[in-house]
């Protein structure tokens, strides 16, 4: 019931809020109409984002990842002192963990640092940077088309559902993904100020970004440099030489930044890097953990993230494209969409984030279109064909907003196993370790026990006692009589439900 009134209010906060922004968008105050979807965009976030657990996938491994990065912030490791032996090709249960790029990771240890070991802290570099990315979004699709238009582009990141649920951390790949998208969207934004201000500075700044997009999710960030080219060309503003000039400066400074990890963790972590390295090529060639789909996934996944109607932007807008040839700021966008998803497309493993860079361009492109069809139809006949299609375009996603916010249902959103895990700390065990307890990476996050999903045999358990190490089973109601038996250890009943 108290999810239940926390959701009803924040929706309806958020409803009143939203409306008074697009009445302040007619009245051409984008200022206050923008703000506003700041202020609901971010209210949205921090709902979604109260859930007071850790999410399956991946959140808990990217938790616990961040989480050890706070001791040591150039040794990534998922178990920090492991105990029995591990396969290092293990991504979920090896020690040195190169899994992901470290830049996330990193941000999220920084909160953590700043704010306490605790979901929200985990969480909000995620919710501020996808906050902020609403603002970046009218930016772009201001540029690109019009105020309306990046208007409307905005409101559409802002009530996203994917976007939320991967702010907060409840679907596959969250923060990772979350932050790729940001770094993206902020170099292209470097992009448009550099046209208009024609300053180094802006160069050196796009070069970061990008960078820091690369360490985010790797060499995808890419995408950046032909949408730079675009916008630089069509400017109008640079010669050649000038374009080649910034877009070298641009990649040296983007080397600068994501080089020195790539690096490090090849020297220091060599067979773990080399091991990750052929894993993440295999993307493309094999399907990695049952995650794939037919050559159409990503065409039929667009429908459910961004509305059923969003075919009509789509084929509209790459029709009208070819009719403008020199229109190089369509093009630009474009190739933010279609290379990533032909790319992704013929890659043999598949997920629905895989794409979320792209989401921006797809805001846009149905900005404009909206806008577009609600000026033909002025003079048509079946005008209410025309405002029946206006007005799913924005209800669809939203309905798909609401149904992933999921405001109106009971949700345990704090959990007793968590509660349980964290009385753990009361010991105040210096030298630990957790046996038999089903969630394992959960456990290290929120104690500073070393914890595994099994039971080892006695003689090893003998040893860790004459280590020193504070020996605790889960009483998962299937222990033996040799395990109750046994002298020196800790037997506790954790509920895992």
């Amino acid at each position: 019931m108290e999810n239940q009134i926390f959701g009803i209010l924040t929706i309806t906060i958020c409803t009143i809020g939203y409306y008074f922004s697009f009445r302040y968008h007619k009245k051409d105050n984008y200022l206050v109409a923008i703000l506003l979807l700041l202020v609901c965009g971010l209210v949205l976030r921090v709902y979604v984002s109260s859930d007071f657990f850790l999410h399956t996938w991946d959140e808990r491994y990217h938790a616990l990842v961040a989480k050890n990065f706070m001791q040591h912030p150039l040794k990534p490791t998922l178990y920090d002192n492991p105990l029995l032996p591990y396969d290092y090709k293990n991504w979920v249960a090896n020690h040195i963990w190169v899994h992901k790029q470290p830049l996330p990771l990193w941000f999220m240890a920084g909160s953590m640092w700043l704010f306490g070991i605790n979901e929200i802290g985990l969480r909000l570099p995620s919710i501020l940077l996808t906050t902020i990315g609403i603002f970046l979004t009218f930016f772009i699709g201001k540029y690109f088309f019009s105020r309306k238009a990046g208007f409307l582009a905005a409101f559409f990141y802002s009530i996203n559902g994917l976007i939320i649920e991967l702010t907060a951390g409840r679907v596959a790949t969250d923060h990772i993904d979350i932050f790729f998208l940001f770094f993206i969207e902020l170099a292209v934004f470097f992009s448009i100020v550099l046209v208009q201000k024609k300053k180094l500075i802006f160069t050196v700044l796009l070069g970061i970004s990008m960078g820091l997009a690369i360490l985010s999710k790797w060499l995808p960030a890419l995408i950046v440099l032909p949408i730079w080219l675009l916008i630089a060309y069509d400017s109008g503003k640079f010669k050649i030489k000038e374009i080649i000039f910034h877009s070298v400066v641009l990649l040296f400074v983007s080397v600068l930044i994501f080089l020195p990890w790539q690096i490090y963790i090849f020297k220091s972590f060599p067979v773990e890097a080399q091991w990750e390295t052929s894993f993440n090529l295999k993307h493309f060639t094999e399907v990695i953990e049952d995650r794939t789909g037919p050559f159409y996934y990503f065409f039929d996944k667009i429908r459910v993230n961004y509305g059923e109607l969003i075919y009509l932007p789509l084929f509209w807008f790459f029709w009208k494209v070819p009719q403008k040839q020199t229109d190089y700021k369509r093009i630009a966008i474009c190739i933010w969409f279609l290379v990533p998803f032909f790319i992704f497309s013929i890659a043999k493993t598949k997920m629905q984030a895989y794409l979320l860079f792209t989401a921006p361009a797809l805001f846009m492109i149905t900005s404009e279109f909206w806008y577009m069809l609600a000026v033909y139809k002025e003079n048509r006949k079946f005008k209410w064909f025309y405002n029946l299609i206006l007005i799913l375009l924005i209800a669809l996603p939203v309905r798909y907003a609401i149904e992933r916010i999921k405001p109106f249902e009971k949700l345990d959103r704090k959990p007793q196993w968590v509660v349980n895990l964290k009385k753990l700390n009361d010991k105040k065990i210096e030298k630990g370790v957790l046996f038999n307890y089903e969630k394992p990476i959960e456990a290290m996050f929120y104690t500073n026990l070393t914890v595994y999903p099994e039971i080892p045999d006695k003689i090893l358990i003998n040893e860790l006692i004459a280590k020193g190490f504070y020996v605790i089973i889960n009483d998962n109601g299937k222990l033996s009589k040799e395990i109750i038996d046994m002298k020196g250890i800790e037997i506790i009943k954790l509920n895992i439900n």
